[in-house]
């Protein structure tokens, strides 16, 4: 059994019986494998990413000032500007409306990868369902959105291909196509920052100051570019679900 983090130690003392209670309650493969300790470390690592956002977001809601903005004002500005200015460059006019879930998910996989620098914690993408939920996410977001702005008939002409006699051969390419985009979102970004961890881990055995700090500075790196990419897919998956054709 993997051993437990004293954050999520501490959560299963607090919330292991009505957690326990509610798994119970779900069909059996959704039964905890140890009752007594339902929350697992990536669970913990989650809630306690989700937990800080939400802090930094109420910090930064109750300072905002249009005369005197603070350092954390500015760099929320800087990465809403980011976001904002890649989907109008990429999907076009009106195209606020998918800002804030893009934002949600680029913050949330940023400090999900960078939370594993910090000693006694570990990173919650490491975990391949993590990094599958994230992309399941996203692909149900651009599906919906999709069909709602093209309606579903119009929507279903994408994966019938050009003209309607390439039906039989464009129908199982597309849904394949649209499954394997799912995969290789959540693959990349599971496989680089499992594989930054443990080059980092090594090096940490091997050889303790001075040179793991390089690849600590190549994990931050690492961290930011597997969320940026992972949300500038999905910008993509997006502003072709919704562009009509001409």
């Amino acid at each position: 059994m993997q051993e437990q983090l004293w954050f999520t130690e501490l959560l299963n003392r607090a919330l292991a019986k009505p957690v326990n209670a509610i798994m119970q309650a779900l069909p059996a493969p959704f039964h905890p494998a140890n009752p007594d300790s339902p929350i697992t470390n990536t669970v913990a690592m989650e809630l306690l990413v989700v937990a800080f956002l939400i802090l930094v977001f109420l910090i930064i809601r109750s300072r905002l000032s249009v005369d005197k903005p603070g350092g954390v004002q500015h760099m929320a500005e800087m990465l809403n500007e980011m976001i904002t200015d890649q989907c109008e460059s990429i999907i076009g006019h009106h195209s606020n409306r998918y800002v804030p879930l893009l934002t949600a998910l680029f913050l949330f996989i940023l400090f999900g990868n960078l939370i594993g620098l910090i000693p006694t914690f570990e990173s919650p993408t490491v975990s391949g369902s993590v990094t599958l939920g994230c992309a399941v996410v996203a692909w149900i977001y651009y599906n919906a959105h999709g069909v709602r702005e093209q309606g579903i008939v119009n929507y279903a002409k994408h994966f019938i291909g050009p003209v309607w006699w390439l039906f039989p051969l464009m129908l199982p390419i597309e849904i394949v196509s649209h499954l394997a985009r799912m995969m290789s979102l959540s693959i990349r970004l599971y496989a680089n920052i499992f594989a930054g961890d443990q080059v980092t881990a090594v090096f940490f055995s091997m050889i303790p100051i001075g040179v793991p700090v390089i690849f600590l500075l190549l994990h931050v790196a690492v961290s930011f570019l597997q969320a940026y990419i992972f949300t500038l897919l999905s910008t993509i998956y997006i502003s072709l679900a919704v562009a009509h054709e001409h």
